[in-house]
């Protein structure tokens, strides 16, 4: 082998090598993409867990409507028969000390309306705290005095 044979070939090895600041700009690359998929994993997980809790709270509003309407009229307009405020717990799992939901309920006679004496609205509010966040959802129907609780057996 000639020394020109020897010097080409570390010639090539050479420019086939990694140099340092390559290799830092490639530690550099991977540290981005590891702290990006941390933050999306960790973005999606709290996502899910604000669609469970916003999904819990429509199923409180919705079971507190289900009541309603097996009472009838007498007993959704005497004071105090449907109870004004209420709890409820959720946790999605063991581990977790869960949520507590605090709600209220208003029946109101409908302002200035011919049909007032016959028709009531009514109004369920539902507060939570998720972290430090409150949060609040509302829900409101009518209740009529000829409606379907009548028709129940």
């Amino acid at each position: 082998m000639s020394i020109e044979t020897l010097r080409g070939a570390r010639r090539k090895a050479r420019a086939l090598a990694f140099t340092l600041v390559e290799g830092l700009i490639g530690v550099a690359v991977m540290g981005v993409v590891f702290v990006s998929l941390y933050t999306g994993m960790a973005s999606g997980f709290k996502s899910i867990r604000t669609s469970q809790e916003n999904l819990r709270a429509t199923q409180i509003m919705t079971e507190k409507f289900e009541a309603l309407r097996l009472y009838n009229w007498e007993q959704i307009t005497t004071p105090g028969f449907v109870p004004d405020t209420f709890t409820a717990m959720f946790a999605p799992n063991a581990k977790s000390q869960g949520i507590t939901y605090t709600g209220s309920i208003r029946i109101l006679p409908l302002a200035s309306q011919p049909y007032s004496v016959d028709m009531r609205s009514v109004t369920v509010t539902l507060s939570w705290t998720t972290g430090n966040r409150p949060r609040t959802r509302t829900l409101t129907s009518y209740v009529a005095r000829y409606g379907l609780q009548n028709y129940i057996y």
